[in-house]
């Protein structure tokens, strides 16, 4: 159904001013006649109003995945984000949704590291053309070299977000081979408007899989690793592998079998439990436990 009210432009213009004392309206005086909008970053008006529930699981949203959405996307979302920050605000400072924020932790399983400090352009540069399948012309600085090399042609396959690190997953000009480049060591960036190129048969869970975040060291291993219990009790529920066989020893150890990534994450792994495990094979492996804890050792006569 229908109506129609008779109304002039006068009348109009003087409600929108009304309206303006209430809600971020403002007017183009430039010109006659004049135009209103909604006021640039102002919180998004929503009829009904965020629900607390909804205004708590954006507020999540944004402290979680802000590294992970689309820029045109993560953009899209600031103003549902200032609402939730309204809606969260307007309701007591000790309510159940607000405590909430304060009950809930991510925190990664090892030391906590500072997050190196990115240029957010060049971030939103390179989301920008991973989004939209466009080669990249990146500015790097490598961790080795004082100097930033100038890469022409990149073609982005996928970003990981690995601790506080971020990594672009890529291809260089005519190269098959996947390359890894730290978002915080890209120091300009330009998205190229030509098509970035496919890897076949490419998977990001493949790639991570095979242990090349970790970073590989070489082809899976067979590991085989006597642990003490305390150390090793934490693998029936987490398991190390798929193919995992744990067994408790007569003694009250650990014997532990699995096939994992041959990773330098591994060894670190290894290193953090200490005397906690014995590596018994492969033997490359054990002779290479073997050194660094006696080079450990002498670092501390």
């Amino acid at each position: 159904m229908t109506a129609d009210f008779a109304v002039t432009e006068r009348t109009i213009q003087r409600d929108l001013r009304e309206l303006s004392s209430v809600f971020p309206l403002v007017m183009d005086g430039r010109n006659r006649p004049y135009g209103w909008s909604w006021q640039r970053d102002s919180p998004s008006f929503d009829l009904p109003g965020l629900s607390v529930p909804e205004a708590l699981a954006l507020t999540l949203v944004e402290q979680q995945l802000a590294n992970s959405l689309p820029p045109a996307t993560l953009d899209t979302l600031q103003l549902h984000f200032r609402s939730a920050q309204q809606a969260l605000g307007a309701i007591e400072p000790h309510s159940q949704a607000n405590a909430w924020l304060d009950k809930v932790r991510t925190i990664a399983p090892m030391q906590r590291l500072l997050a190196p400090v990115s240029d957010a352009a060049c971030q939103r540069i390179v989301y920008d053309a991973l989004m939209r399948d466009r080669q990249l012309r990146l500015s790097y600085r490598k961790r080795e070299h004082l100097q930033v090399v100038r890469y022409e042609e990149v073609h982005p396959l996928a970003v990981v977000q690995r601790g506080q690190l971020i990594y672009l997953v890529c291809m260089f000009a005519a190269y098959d081979d996947v390359r890894m480049l730290a978002m915080h060591r890209i120091t300009q960036a330009e998205m190229l408007y030509v098509d970035s190129r496919k890897k076949a048969g490419f998977s990001l869970d493949d790639y991570i899989e095979s242990g090349n975040m970790g970073v590989r060291a070489g082809e899976p291993i067979q590991l085989q690793a006597v642990f003490s219990r305390s150390a090793g009790e934490h693998l029936f529920e987490t398991p190390l592998a798929s193919d995992q066989m744990l067994t408790a020893l007569p003694e009250g150890g650990l014997s532990l079998h699995a096939t994992v990534a041959n990773t330098r994450e591994l060894r670190w792994w290894l290193l953090g439990l200490g005397d906690g495990v014995n590596v018994v094979a492969p033997a490359l492996l054990r002779d290479e436990m073997k050194g660094m804890i006696q080079r450990m050792a002498a670092h501390y006569r």
